[in-house]
């Protein structure tokens, strides 16, 4: 029988750092019955080069990449409002770290039960030695990734018994459904013999229904206030609409399908 997967809602870097739009992205997480939400950290000075945080880019914050990428950090105060503001509305919380300092910040938070590896990480095995090490049930995307990338991935993890699942993923905002590929799905649970997500980034919620039939453990998109607000990942977020629409298709899939066992 197919069960529910754990259903993450990716804030990101959907709020534009403003924790009023936080706090509107949590609850309407809450309200769709999401299970938990997830932001991504990082330490600019440490994922950027300094010529290409130097160099021109027009955003609310300024006029170079420096600015935009400042703009959408949230400092500690904020995480601290956040780890209050879904412990009384009793949601899970976690971040992806980009970098160590970031891991450590995260690390203050002794509450958070999971970790994240972004896939554009997945290829830094110091970090991830890092992450395995805290011993927290850990997704790891897989876009961009090769094979190898994977296996190298899934054998620090299992080197340091820590809990992980992959979530297959394709790197594009927004994705074609055509490029979706996922019999890769299969293809991770067969070759690494673990459970696997799916961590989607199209448009609608088709794909993510059609992953959650292949009983996908979790399933994680990108959410929004308004898919035409500032932000490159915004167009490949769900609103508040399609985000209820998705849970009920899954709970309506899950009935049908133990009408039918029955």
């Amino acid at each position: 029988m197919i069960k529910r997967p754990f259903l993450i809602a990716e804030i990101g870097i959907n709020h534009n750092g403003d924790i009023d739009i936080v706090k509107k992205l949590i609850d309407n997480s809450v309200e769709a019955k999401f299970d938990a939400v997830k932001f991504q950290k990082r330490d600019v000075n440490l994922v950027y080069s300094k010529e290409l945080l130097d160099s021109p880019r027009q955003s609310p914050w300024g006029e170079t990449q420096r600015d935009q990428k400042n703009g959408l950090d949230l400092n500690k105060k904020e995480y601290e409002i956040i780890d209050v503001y879904c412990k009384e509305k009793g949601i899970e919380w976690f971040a992806s770290a980009w970098d160590l300092n970031s891991l450590k910040f995260l690390d203050d938070f002794e509450n958070l039960k999971y970790h994240k590896i972004a896939s554009a990480m997945i290829v830094d095995k110091s970090l991830l030695e890092e992450v395995a090490q805290r011993k927290k049930h850990t997704f790891i995307s897989t876009g961009m990734s090769s094979t190898e990338n994977i296996e190298s991935a899934v054998e620090i993890f299992r080197k340091n018994k820590c809990s992980f699942e992959l979530m297959h993923c394709i790197s594009t905002y927004p994705m074609k459904p055509e490029d979706a590929n996922l019999t890769t799905i299969k293809k991770l649970k067969e070759i690494f013999d673990c459970n696997v997500g799916y961590s989607g980034h199209e448009n609608g919620t088709a794909v993510s229904l059609a992953a959650f039939m292949m009983n996908i453990s979790s399933l994680e998109r990108h959410i929004t206030l308004d898919r035409t607000m500032y932000g490159s990942d915004q167009a490949a977020s769900l609103e508040k609409k399609g985000m209820m629409n998705l849970v009920d298709s899954i709970d309506i899939v899950k009935s049908v399908g133990r009408m039918i066992k029955d």
